[in-house]
């Protein structure tokens, strides 16, 4: 006779979404802005995170 089990197994959760790693969770990129002819940088914007499109979550590979 098998003995009996008193612990109920662990159950499946899933996994915690992990944290988008260009923007660090926040959803925006600094962009750079450039003007003139000579394109010289002047200053920074936010911008959208391309890789998880603003939502700060880390797409599944």
């Amino acid at each position: 006779m098998a003995p009996r089990r008193t612990t109920k197994p662990p159950k499946n959760t899933p996994p915690e979404p992990s944290v988008c790693s260009p923007c660090d969770g926040s959803g925006t990129v600094a962009a750079t802005v450039r003007v003139g002819r000579k394109r010289r940088p002047v200053g920074q914007q936010d911008g959208l995170c391309l890789n998880c499109l603003g939502s700060g979550i880390a797409p599944d590979a």
